[in-house]
């Protein structure tokens, strides 16, 4: 039997239920979810949180894989030691070793189905560009930015984030389970031809690259002094242009976007984001080229 498995989390924030509650009921009907025939380890990443539906108990778990928190042996923040005990259980060198973990989310952002990945690793390029190819859906890279660190899947050799939305915090709706299953299974599935053998792979990828973020206006107490505009409200993956407005005051004065190059926001109120200051992330289209090593590199995980 091969050694490699794959590794599914739900519920890394607590308040995003409609994974974890897909995750359950697969482990009691087994059928919800066709596999084909992968080894798949299926986890809670915050139960504690998840009990509560709060996001976290002391800290973002998907900001607590980072060597500077993992190595700190002062470092005891519930999701810190969460984050060592997944690695104990299912990081490459761990009791139950996974390759690959696909991380389940959902957002309060008008993202649709969508996926976000870390970096440019050449595994991670080549297996989002399969699902892209087959599914046709945005993905987001998020590069450059020294404020989000120590993400889940970074930990693992090859992994990426699945986003479903809109759907409120703490909210069950059938939708949005429905469409975390289907963006799972054809993960799945391509990751089951990846292994057979029979895999094609896309000559490219589209990504929208992560150019930065922008916070509501607050005054000097760090209040927010503005609404998002109802313009831009629900415009996820839309270009904008210099003078589309953003933010409107309560005594209607509009604060319109001033730059160029048409960027194209994501995670637009998002409402997990206004304690880290963001009120949407703007990014650029590029296209990525799916070179012989990105390919090489995924096959040798997936054996």
């Amino acid at each position: 039997m091969s050694d490699f498995q794959l590794l599914v989390v739900a519920g890394t924030h607590g308040n995003e239920i409609n994974a974890p509650w897909l995750m359950d009921k697969w482990a009691v009907h087994p059928e919800l979810l066709n596999t084909n025939g992968l080894r798949v380890a299926g986890v809670i990443g915050n139960p504690q949180a998840l009990k509560v539906s709060s996001r976290y108990i002391d800290r973002d778990l998907n900001r607590s894989f980072c060597s500077v928190l993992l190595d700190d042996p002062s470092a005891q923040d519930h999701e810190v030691l969460r984050a060592r005990e997944l690695l104990d259980l299912y990081g490459p060198k761990g009791l139950n070793p996974c390759q690959i973990a696909i991380d389940l989310h959902s957002t309060t952002s008008c993202m649709g189905s969508s996926i976000v990945v870390y970096g440019r690793r050449p595994a991670d390029l080549a297996l989002v560009a399969l699902i892209q190819a087959r599914l046709g859906i945005p993905i987001y890279l998020h590069e450059g930015d020294e404020t989000q660190q120590g993400f889940l899947v970074e930990s693992w050799p090859c992994g990426f984030v699945i986003e479903i939305g809109p759907v409120p915090q703490g909210l069950l709706q059938a939708n949005i389970v429905e469409k975390s299953r289907l963006v799972l299974e054809a993960s799945f599935d391509e990751i089951s031809k990846i292994k057979s053998g029979i895999a094609r792979f896309p000559k490219q990828l589209i990504v929208y690259r992560h150019l930065g973020s922008l916070d509501f206006p607050r005054d000097v107490k760090g209040h927010v002094q503005a609404c998002l505009h109802p313009e831009i409200q629900g415009k996820d993956w839309q270009p904008i242009t210099q003078g589309t407005p953003l933010f409107l005051k309560p005594d209607g004065e509009i604060i319109p976007f001033d730059g160029n190059n048409f960027p194209v926001p994501v995670f637009i109120n998002e409402a997990a984001y206004v304690e880290k200051q963001i009120a949407m992330s703007l990014t650029e289209k590029e296209t990525i080229a799916i070179e012989s090593e990105y390919k090489r590199d995924l096959k040798e995980l997936v054996r």
